[in-house]
């Protein structure tokens, strides 16, 4: 912690008594602490680091952040903040405060830093639904219970337990590895794919450190930070389905980076079609409109599933290739070819042959493969046990090639 300190960030022309009020209190615990500016105007605020100096790190200059348009500044000043945020190597913590618009402004530049940098936001906003500020990364949020607008007996006691908590945050050390520690591996599952993931982990968990994500959107979003945070070192991508709802408009969906981190890292990567045949709504009656007369299939009171078409398996074949593509490191991708999910076998709701070919089509049409990028036709259903076979050959083949 010695040549590391504590980023203090929020508007300090509205905001500046609780910023200083929170650095003063990591002061006294003897932590270096520096407050960022991220005010929408230059005003002199006395900050460490003054609202100038960050909004230099736009792309197009500071002239970009302050434009007079508060809604257009606050998204500018949001990209300066995480271009300064991630070109610093003095991080210990970063602790925001702000409303809602400080806190659509910060929480950007705090999901870009890698998982395990402590990051706490004080927020007006943070009593409702946060998945949009905290998305993958690990961001902890606290509700301010007053609004921040100046000192008071409430934001005095909030403000001190989120200093206090993000000392004992920075201070901690974190637990140190170990030799015998083994590779951790990222996993995608949904409970459609569930017996084809344990199966695979039960064949990998004694030389391996097995990480399982739900792939619920925020799931494959988690897997994908730790990836480009270092802290795996591989993935096994069995359930791809928040594809379809990205693209169909399902309540779980990935973002358009899906398959960026691996494209970015190189990894090694093994995948599949996972789920591949089904769209996520929620309770029967929330389906929209355009889809009332589709295949649908309650999984329970809270969620609707919906049978891709073939179109719509071509779509989300080419959109998966197309990204495969960018991937130069070990790819391998297979096609179980009896079947996606537990619903897409012989006799059950979702089994539609003509749709998963046009699927493995697409694919097949789309990937440009290569020695290192290829894709294998499976003939077993994802959840027969001989798939996770198939998939534990490919990836030990491919931590082999690196």
């Amino acid at each position: 912690m010695a040549d590391k300190r504590i980023y203090v960030v929020g508007t300090a022309d509205t905001k500046g008594a609780e910023l200083d009020y929170v650095r003063t209190l990591i002061h006294d615990r003897g932590i270096a602490a520096a407050v960022i500016d991220v005010s929408t105007y230059a005003h002199g605020s006395g900050a460490d680091i003054e609202a100038g100096e960050v909004a230099s790190y736009h792309p197009d200059g500071p002239q970009a952040v302050f434009t007079g348009d508060r809604g257009r500044s606050i998204t500018a000043m949001a990209v300066a903040l995480e271009r300064f945020l991630t070109s610093r190597q003095d991080i210990g913590g970063v602790i925001g405060l702000g409303g809602s618009g400080g806190t659509a402004l910060i929480a950007p530049a705090m999901r870009a830093l890698s998982i395990g940098v402590p990051k706490l936001l004080v927020s007006t906003v943070a009593s409702s639904n946060v998945a949009p500020y905290v998305g993958g990364s690990d961001i902890a949020m606290m509700y301010s219970v007053t609004d921040l607008a100046g000192l008071n007996r409430i934001s005095r006691l909030v403000l001190a337990n989120a200093a206090h908590a993000m000392a004992g945050m920075a201070e901690a050390s974190p637990p140190p590895p170990t030799a015998s520690e083994k590779l951790p591996v990222g996993i995608t599952m949904f409970g459609v794919t569930t017996p084809c993931v344990n199966q695979l982990v039960s064949l990998m968990e004694d030389r391996y450190d097995c990480l399982v994500f739900h792939a619920t959107g925020t799931g494959g979003q988690s897997m994908e930070k730790l990836v480009d945070s270092g802290l795996l070192a591989a993935v096994i991508d069995v359930t791809t389905t928040e594809v379809c709802d990205l693209l169909m408009g399902g309540v779980f969906p990935c973002t358009e980076d899906r398959f960026g981190a691996v494209a970015r890292t190189g990894l090694p990567y093994v995948g599949s079609c996972g789920a591949l045949d089904m769209v996520n709504f929620g309770a029967l009656n929330t389906v929209p409109s355009q889809y009332k007369d589709r295949n649908l299939y309650v999984h329970n009171s809270q969620v609707t599933l919906m049978r891709t078409t073939p179109d719509e398996n071509r779509r989300i074949g080419q959109w998966i290739g197309e990204r495969l593509n960018l991937c130069e490191g070990p790819v391998r991708f297979l096609l179980p070819l009896g079947g996606v999910s537990l619903l897409d076998s012989p006799g059950m709701a979702f089994h539609d042959p003509e749709a998963d070919m046009a699927l493995f089509d697409a694919l097949e049409r789309t990937v440009r493969q290569t020695d290192l990028r290829r894709l294998i036709r499976v003939p077993e259903a994802v959840n027969d046990p001989a798939f996770a076979d198939h998939l534990l050959a490919q990836f030990q083949d491919v931590m082999e090639s690196v």
